[in-house]
């Protein structure tokens, strides 16, 4: 019987780097296990949510598992929430937040400079929850990983609607879509109803509450003092996004497609969507040494594959340089997957008859230092497909491949028709 290995490597697709005579950090990367599945597979390119779109990563991934993000999709903030655990019921508000660093209402870096440990930010978190309070309401804020967290905010008024503006300027709400933006006015935006409903006006009215009255209380902390002391950026301000306000109640991925699936975890996100689309989560450990981070997700896909049918794994090391325009960074991280994760598991399922996949959620640009709409490469290899002699991984070979262009939610009905053939 043949299983389903799903790989999602997060923000691969990119636009050409001069510096690497065009090519992306993709084509520029040396990837000779992804460049022999490519040649013993074909390839295509995926919109993963729409031609025109930059997609989240939470929305792609829900396109990509055959999950309309447009019907089904019940806002990042609650599973963020639902990921780390906290309590959420239809009518509360659940944000995705970012501790950031602003000076004068300027936004300095969205990401305190990606240099928040996850103790500071629970200690910040810590001090907002004791000190902040809401009119008519309360609330909990978690801090996750690093400068990520969730905010879900009850109102004793009545519930509390979604249809409402970030905060976070660099993100933008499309319906109940995420949509990240290339170009926005670095400053703190105000919320704002979407509608004229007394929930819409009740959520943003809170929300910009706890935002400034949050911020008052990080600039006074001990530890943004300690840390500017140490010559480090203050998180003294918390940006909110992609919220939302009711329990998804959604078919079950077995019941809808058939295999029984288990789905790495390693942020919050990644747990939440286990969660609602029913996957079985299998915690993938973390660490300092990106080479051994890998080596060890390869041992733990190869083993947790005899539990399940298919196994969903999203890796979000490319992405992370892409935002900072560190194109080095980003072929560097690609070529240690490669040989790290895939040279590793490669030979570890070599006797199986497995079908192995091979997207991304979204293009994250070196140059723009964004998602983009552009689309992202998708190989699949394995038995009975039938190679296209493309040789090589990357976005101009994809553009060739026989699998053509796919919407994203397409995609995993045909992995799971080849899983039958």
């Amino acid at each position: 019987m043949k299983q389903l290995l799903y790989v999602c490597l997060d923000g691969l697709g990119d636009d050409p780097i001069p510096e690497f005579g065009g090519m992306t950090p993709l084509e520029a990367a040396r990837t000779p296990n992804l460049d022999r599945l490519a040649s013993d597979g074909r390839e295509g390119l995926v919109y993963t949510v729409g031609r025109d779109i930059a997609p989240e990563s939470d929305i792609a991934v829900f396109a990509i598992l055959g999950y309309d993000p447009r019907q089904d999709h019940p806002g990042r903030g609650v599973l963020e929430a639902l990921g780390c655990g906290m309590a959420f019921e239809d009518g509360d508000l659940a944000h995705r937040v970012n501790f950031a660093t602003q000076e004068a209402g300027e936004i300095v870096d969205r990401r305190v400079g990606r240099d928040l440990p996850s103790e500071d930010s629970r200690g910040l978190a810590g001090e907002v929850n004791r000190e902040l309070t809401l009119p008519g309401a309360t609330f909990e804020l978690r801090a996750t990983v690093e400068h990520r967290g969730a905010l879900v905010i009850r109102s004793q008024a009545g519930h509390l609607s979604a249809n409402v503006t970030n905060t976070d300027p660099a993100y933008a709400k499309e319906g109940s879509l995420g949509v990240a933006l290339e170009s926005f006015e670095n400053r703190v935006a105000q919320s704002k109803p979407l509608d004229d409903s007394d929930a819409a006006h009740r959520a943003a009215d809170l929300t910009n509450l706890f935002v400034e009255d949050s911020a008052r209380i990080l600039e006074a902390s001990e530890v943004n003092a300690r840390r500017r002391a140490e010559g480090r950026l203050p998180a003294n301000l918390i940006l909110t996004r992609d919220g939302g306000d009711h329990v998804p109640h959604l078919t079950p991925i077995q019941e809808r497609f058939g295999p029984s699936w288990g789905c790495f975890v390693e942020m919050p996100v990644e747990r939440g969507i286990a969660l609602v689309l029913g996957m079985s989560p299998v915690d993938a450990p973390t660490g300092t040494d990106r080479s051994a981070q890998y080596a060890a997700w390869a041992e733990l896909a190869a083993e947790a594959l005899g539990g399940y049918d298919a196994l969903y794994i999203h890796i979000k090391g490319p992405d992370v340089p892409a935002h900072d325009g560190r194109a080095v960074d980003k072929r560097d991280v690609i070529e240690d997957i490669d040989v790290s994760f895939f040279g590793e598991l490669l030979p570890r399922i070599s006797s199986r008859k497995v079908l192995l996949a091979v997207t991304a959620d979204h293009s994250t640009s070196c140059v723009r230092k964004a998602h983009t709409a552009e689309p992202v490469p998708l190989l699949v290899s394995g038995p009975g497909v039938l190679p296209d002699g493309a040789g090589s991984f990357g976005e101009r070979a994809a553009r060739e491949g026989s699998l053509g262009v796919l919407a994203g939610v397409d995609v995993l009905p045909q992995l799971v028709e080849l899983l039958r053939s």
